[in-house]
């Protein structure tokens, strides 16, 4: 608490600049773009990738947003944003695997390749809509699976930086106790 800004309560919620939450719009929009291009409206599998694309991102929002108030509830709703992204990736493997497409391993050339787009400072679904308009199924979804991994390994990273911000930083009722001490102490 500053004598320029005298709220206590954290600077929080702008999950648009979260790398996280960027990763997860894309692998959504490929997820949707996957969905109408290779497999029926009528297929459940369909609403539960795309919910669980979906999940993935909106609660990497809901969960910048609650930060405020709620040290807790940021870290409860990024660990949902992670299982629902691993949700999404088991359905990738099993897309693939059941219908006998190769799953490309980390080092291959498709994948090195994939990664590679994932360092441009403008990446975005752009980055992939040719392929997802234009390649087969089998090489969409590995290009998902990619793209989820990163997600992945995005969010255990920040998952672990939540964790260490409570234990040094403490939640909102220790953040509220210090600022109330601290308020007296200037009276």
């Amino acid at each position: 608490m500053s004598s320029e800004d005298p709220s206590f309560l954290p600077k929080t919620g702008n999950y648009q600049e979260l790398f996280s939450y960027q990763k997860s719009e894309i692998v959504y929009d490929l997820t949707f773009r996957f969905c109408e291009r290779f497999l029926t409206y009528k297929d459940r599998t369909v609403d539960q990738m795309v919910q669980a694309a979906r999940s993935g991102k909106q609660n990497i929002a809901e969960g910048s947003k609650a930060a405020k108030t709620s040290s807790e509830m940021e870290l409860k709703l990024t660990n949902v944003a992670r299982a629902s992204l691993e949700e999404l990736l088991l359905d990738y493997q099993d897309y693939l695997r059941t219908r006998n497409h190769h799953i490309w391993d980390k080092n291959s050339k498709e994948a090195l390749y994939v990664r590679g787009l994932s360092n441009k400072s403008d990446e975005s679904y752009e980055t992939y809509r040719e392929f997802a308009d234009t390649r087969d199924a089998g090489v969409v979804a590995n290009i998902a699976l990619c793209l989820i991994h990163q997600a992945n390994y995005l969010l255990d990273k920040q998952i672990a930086r939540l964790e260490k911000d409570f234990l040094e930083k403490g939640g909102l009722k220790e953040l509220m106790y210090k600022a109330r001490v601290e308020h007296r102490r200037k009276q």
